[in-house]
């Protein structure tokens, strides 16, 4: 294969995860159930650390690295794929954030080196949807009548809220003119309830449930990063290009998985009509070179995009936006081309490709959608 089809981050304790995850990813999926196994073996290696800064003991490495990283775990299991993209974009996002106490910072990042502790965002809520459509969250954090800080609300959607040690929970306070921002929540505190909602198509293993919060007494540190809601407007380059190169790097490598397995389908699959295996065919040659196209201008775009973070030029939001939506799409179109030639095989649940197949067609709901992603983008061209 080539290198452009191939992860650049080819560390061997990493890349021999990716057999061992496989092994698992049917049992995972069939049974809904969050791959606490596999992320006892990314602790273990220190790659829950992996964006973590050095200065608190991380590795604290590029976006170019950690994209590798990103695809080759996804390519073993998608689900520990996606919860493994959140903790290394969150855990890059905190680093950065100058609105977060230094000393909270710090005692986030000493909890991933040292125990493996996983942080994602939780914003979507019933009623608000994605916040990236405006709108002010319920989940509200009020001041009792003895002066503690108190969290209450509902977050749906929460990726890896079974395994999460860290919730940064997008909140408001109750003032008139409420300010919004991320509350950090340690996920054992007393008033935290999971709701086992999340029965989807594709990343069952994800654990993605609803997340209720009653009356979560918050630390007032944790609730420092609250903010007028202009504040938020601000269209932020660095994390848009995080976002595009996390979930780009994710869809592509399952959508390798379905390349690897297509290939020996086509090469063991011998016709008794045909008398040779399937990969003689040129129909069969023609659409795996496709695939392959689909592949190395998606590893092209992610190498650029991560690149361009890592000299200090990020892409535009706008063009991190279109380029997330590219990369996805080209990820669906790889492992639909590579389950159209297994024919009714890609339909049968004991062939790995049924699940590579729902997995990446989770992509396209991650925000920016495609369509959100093209109408800003040609608004702001034929509105300028």
């Amino acid at each position: 294969m080539s290198l452009a089809l191939a992860p650049q981050f080819a560390e061997p304790d990493l890349q021999s995860l990716v057999a061992e995850f496989a092994e698992r990813a049917g049992r995972y999926d069939r049974e809904a159930s969050f791959p606490y196994e596999n992320f006892a073996r990314l602790k273990k290696g220190g790659w829950l650390a992996l964006t973590v800064p050095r200065a608190y003991g991380g590795e604290g490495v590029s976006l170019s690295r950690a994209a590798d990283a990103i695809g080759t775990v996804a390519q073993g299991c998608a689900s520990t794929g996606l919860v493994f993209a959140m903790q290394l974009t969150q855990q890059a996002q905190l680093a950065r954030s100058e609105y977060v106490p230094e000393a909270v910072r710090a005692h986030i990042a000493a909890d991933a080196v040292r125990h493996g502790g996983l942080l994602n965002a939780l914003r979507v809520e019933p009623e608000l949807g994605s916040p990236t459509r405006g709108g002010l969250p319920q989940t509200t954090l009020r001041r009792a009548s003895d002066g503690r800080l108190l969290l209450s609300g509902r977050k749906i959607y929460s990726t890896g809220a079974p395994g999460l040690a860290w919730m940064s929970v997008w909140a408001r306070n109750d003032a008139d003119d409420p300010w919004v921002g991320h509350v950090l929540v340690p996920a054992r505190s007393p008033g935290i309830r999971i709701e086992e909602s999340w029965d989807h198509l594709g990343m069952r293993a994800t654990g993605s449930h609803d997340v209720v919060f009653e009356n979560v007494e918050i630390a007032p540190e944790y609730a420092a990063g609250l903010r007028p809601p202009a504040f938020w407007s601000k269209p932020d380059p660095v994390q848009a290009n995080w976002n595009a190169v996390g979930l780009g790097a994710l869809y592509t490598g399952i959508a390798r998985a379905a390349r690897e397995w297509i290939i020996q389908f086509l090469r063991n699959r011998v016709p008794s009509g045909l008398g040779q295996p399937l990969a003689t065919l040129p129909r069969m040659q023609e659409k795996v070179g496709e695939i392959d196209g689909i592949l190395a201008v998606n590893a092209r775009l992610i190498s650029s995009l991560a690149e361009g973070v890592d000299r200090a030029q990020p892409a535009s939001v706008a063009e991190a936006h279109l380029l997330k939506a590219a990369l996805v799409d080209n990820a669906v179109r790889a492992v639909q081309l590579a389950a159209s030639l297994a024919g009714n095989h890609a339909h049968s649940r004991s062939n790995p490709i049924e699940r590579h197949l729902r997995d990446v067609l989770c992509g396209p709901v991650h925000v920016p959608v495609t369509e959100a992603a093209h109408s800003n983008a040609g608004r702001a061209s034929l509105l300028a």
